[in-house]
């Protein structure tokens, strides 16, 4: 089995000097850095993890606490996992994953039991108790998502707000007389998540804004028969000849099942009304019909958010104005959108 003495050995310098390139402790010449790098790379070595972490006193792992609820939407959790995952290979860190329920227990075994060099949470209620439990801990916290008190911990998110308003200000611009939004399930309202509120707040201001007829429905669930239940009430508000009518699903598991429920009225999104959601790229492409959408930007919430930890990880300076930085969502016109009047 390789070993560092055999890179030592290879590039020519001492086995020390091959734990200060892997661990980064000391400043070390660009050339003598060449040199130990093209050895490990000639010989293939894989440094043991437990060896390392004594001699960097660093576990070499970052925590991921992941949503995990009846209704969560994972394959839109995917896109984060997958970002975060590459962002701490390509700083030589591993990721372990703990979900949501296990409540600010699960930091505080990540922190004490030295699991981990640092924590990103993820889905952030608007009065999360885990929050004061997360700026309390020894390990640098990010979190993707703004609580009401961030108690100083750095934050990365959408900019649900803008995206809110980006929705109604697009449908009013198109000259729609009433915008219906088909919000988030009943469970998920009931958990508070600060996205929810900062949407439905922009897409509330902006209907006020433009003076255009604004409703919201909260479905039951994400299934079909949710869906079905809150178009009932939709169209039921809409009334007959109640103009051009704009719908918003802001949760991406409704959109599908929206769409269909649509077309088997009859209905026909793009035709006799539109359809926005708040949803990847892919999954608005790959819906059917391809749906209008606000991108909800998982890979760069999540480079992001990777950047500042890494930085305070290393005791570097953040280059942010404040400690919550909002990524401005991007509007694509697909098939659900009726044309401009």
């Amino acid at each position: 089995m390789v070993t560092s003495r055999d890179v030592a050995r290879l590039a020519g310098v001492s086995q020390s000097t091959v734990s200060y390139v892997m661990s980064g402790r000391r400043s070390i010449s660009p050339e003598t850095r060449r040199r130990v790098e093209e050895a490990i790379e000639t010989l293939g070595f894989q440094p043991n993890a437990g060896a390392r972490a004594l001699a960097s006193q660093r576990s070499q792992v970052i925590g991921l606490v992941v949503p995990f609820a009846p209704g969560a939407d994972m394959t839109g959790v995917l896109p984060f996992i997958e970002t975060i995952t590459k962002c701490a290979r390509e700083e030589d860190h591993n990721v372990i994953l703990a979900t949501e329920d296990e409540g600010a227990e699960g930091l505080t075994r990540l922190s004490d039991q030295s699991l981990c060099d640092a924590i990103v949470l993820m889905e952030v209620g608007s009065k999360d108790p885990r929050i004061p439990v997360a700026a309390g801990l020894s390990v640098p916290v990010i979190l993707i998502g703004v609580p009401d008190d961030p108690a100083g911990l750095y934050c990365v998110d959408l900019d649900y707000t803008l995206a809110g308003r980006m929705a109604v200000d697009e449908l009013a611009s198109s000259a729609h007389d009433r915008v219906v939004l088909l919000g988030y399930p009943r469970d998920v309202m009931a958990r508070d998540v600060n996205f929810v509120r900062r949407f439905l707040r922009g897409a509330e201001e902006s209907a006020a804004a433009h003076g255009i007829a604004y409703v919201e429905v909260s479905p039951p669930d994400t299934s079909r028969a949710g869906a079905e239940a809150a178009l009932d009430e939709a169209l039921t508000e809409q009334g007959p000849g109640g103009g051009r009518l704009g719908l918003v699903v802001p949760d991406p598991q409704l959109i599908q099942p929206t769409l269909q429920s649509l077309l088997d009225r009859g209905l026909v999104p793009g035709r006799d009304l539109s359809v926005i959601g708040l949803c990847t790229d892919r999954t608005a492409e790959t819906s059917t019909p391809p749906v209008t959408n606000l991108s909800l930007e998982p890979r760069d919430v999540s480079r992001r958010a990777m950047r500042i930890l890494f930085r305070l990880l290393n005791h570097e300076s953040v280059p942010t104005a404040s400690t919550v930085e909002l990524v401005t969502p991007r509007l694509t016109l697909r098939q659900t959108s009726l044309p401009a009047r």
